[in-house]
């Protein structure tokens, strides 16, 4: 007597499984993500974002140089989601890395629209004075690779 075996999985279903699992509202590495914070321990919050393990972040984070304030239990808050799991089993998030994300979103916007961007400057070093020039940048991403060159080859 014969069995009849399943035909083996297409390459579309296993697509369609892995969208399925992880659709376009998953977490990824190097994305800003939304999270629910579920608990204040000491100094830090707890956050759930849709992972098996949630992520600390250091309610300092979160305000601003004590302008903003810190976010409650129940709080909906945007973090970035620098890797999935630590060697604690933890997701690593930052509020900070967040903000700078959301910073440059904005100005590439000014970017492609060709509009003027107002900025201040937090702190000054001689030794690494900033020099303003009008000549375009070939891109943001490019300024955004510049800069990142430039600030770490300083440390």
């Amino acid at each position: 007597m014969s069995v009849a075996s399943p035909s083996a999985p297409t390459r579309e279903d296993f697509a369609a499984l892995l969208e399925e699992t992880y659709g376009a509202d998953e977490a990824f590495e190097g994305s800003v993500v939304k999270g629910r914070v579920v608990a204040i321990e000491k100094d830090m919050a707890l956050i759930d974002i849709g992972l098996k393990t949630e992520g600390r972040v250091a309610l300092k984070e979160f305000t601003n140089h004590g302008r903003d304030p810190a976010p409650g239990v129940g709080d909906e808050v945007e973090v970035y989601l620098e890797r999935i799991e630590n060697a604690l089993g933890e997701a690593v998030i930052s509020r900070d890395k967040a903000r700078r994300e959301e910073s440059w979103v904005k100005l590439e916007q000014a970017f492609e629209k060709n509009e003027k961007v107002e900025a201040s400057s937090s702190t000054r070093s001689r030794a690494a004075s900033p020099s303003i020039s009008t000549a375009p940048w070939p891109s943001c991403r490019a300024a955004r690779s510049t800069f990142a060159r430039c600030a770490t080859s300083r440390r």
